[in-house]
């Protein structure tokens, strides 16, 4: 399945999450906008590339990596994951009775066939 970005319907339930950006007197280059920025992390997510693959339709890859950060320092990808995850509750569009979180489903060639005992300190940690 090809990416094909975020719709206008999409981007208008994200945007509300997103911090309002502050205009500095500083002079240089206007910031990226929201949009672009998303649009361009949702792309590296979704293609597994580096970043310097990023098409430049994004703008550069600094810019939108630097508004990663910005955003995950803010928890703002967080919140927006939990309102959305919320929504889709709320419209019992998540069967929560099967969500993995992470797993392996096949067995390693070279694992062990039993496992070890826990270590004293880790058993009392439990």
């Amino acid at each position: 399945m090809a990416w094909r970005g975020v719709t206008n319907q999409q981007w208008e339930a994200i945007k509300v999450h997103l911090p309002k950006r502050q205009r500095t007197r500083k002079g240089g280059r206007p910031p990226l906008a929201d949009r672009q920025c998303f649009e361009g992390i949702l792309w590296i997510l979704w293609t597994g590339a580096p970043w310097s693959e990023l098409p430049a339709r994004y703008g550069s890859k600094s810019a939108v990596h630097r508004r990663l950060q910005e955003w995950a320092e803010k928890d703002v990808l967080l919140k927006l994951r939990r309102a959305f995850l919320n929504q889709l509750s709320d419209q019992q569009k998540v069967r929560w009775d099967e969500c993995f979180i992470d797993g392996m489903f096949i067995r390693a060639k070279k694992g062990a066939r039993w496992s070890g005992r826990l270590r004293v300190a880790r058993e009392q940690s439990l």
